[in-house]
């Protein structure tokens, strides 16, 4: 499963791309709003082993890699998680970028595409993003595509050693497009 946009093409993660992904993933920057708190090579072996090697299955991670086309590197990620419903239509994403990649619209181009197919062909019903409230930038990307904002969870995640809080963002299927 290969999906084309202008400028990538997004396909399934492999262990090929362990490297690749280490690389943005483990720098500081990147992490500072990640839950997946990537430090080592045993944090990456960590990641693969959660990752579904089959999408849509309730209760998984589905991993898609953000190629761009011109140089063909990996420059991020965007991970499906397909929440266990008693319907299966309800997903929540998150997305990693390279920081040298950030600001040029890839994060959009790459999202919308995924976005697209989870509604259009993968028949969601609704999509969400957890955001911690200090990644502004995250936060205006998810709100230019079309998510509103839902909750405002104060302290509710304990990440790399501290309670952080969580803001929830959602889209209806019904919305997408609109």
């Amino acid at each position: 499963m290969i999906f084309n946009t202008n400028r990538l093409f997004l396909r399934p993660v492999n262990i090929e791309d362990k490297a690749s992904i280490y690389k943005y993933r483990s720098d500081h920057e990147t992490d500072r709003y990640q839950s997946s708190g990537i430090h080592t090579m045993d944090d990456m072996d960590d990641f693969f082993d959660k990752i579904s090697s089959e999408i849509n299955i309730p209760g998984t991670w589905f991993q898609f890699a953000i190629i761009e086309r011109d140089s063909n590197l990996l420059i991020g990620d965007i991970g499906v998680h397909f929440l266990e419903t008693s319907d299966n239509r309800q997903v929540e994403i998150g997305y990693t970028l390279d920081k040298n990649f950030r600001g040029k619209g890839y994060a959009r181009e790459a999202l919308t595409k995924i976005i697209d197919y989870l509604i259009t062909h993968l028949n969601k019903h609704r999509i969400i993003a957890s955001i911690d409230p200090e990644n502004t930038d995250s936060i205006k990307l998810i709100e230019r595509i079309g998510f509103r904002k839902e909750a405002h969870f104060v302290e509710s995640l304990f990440l790399q050693g501290k309670w952080v809080d969580d803001v929830i963002y959602a889209m209806l299927a019904r919305e997408w497009g609109s």
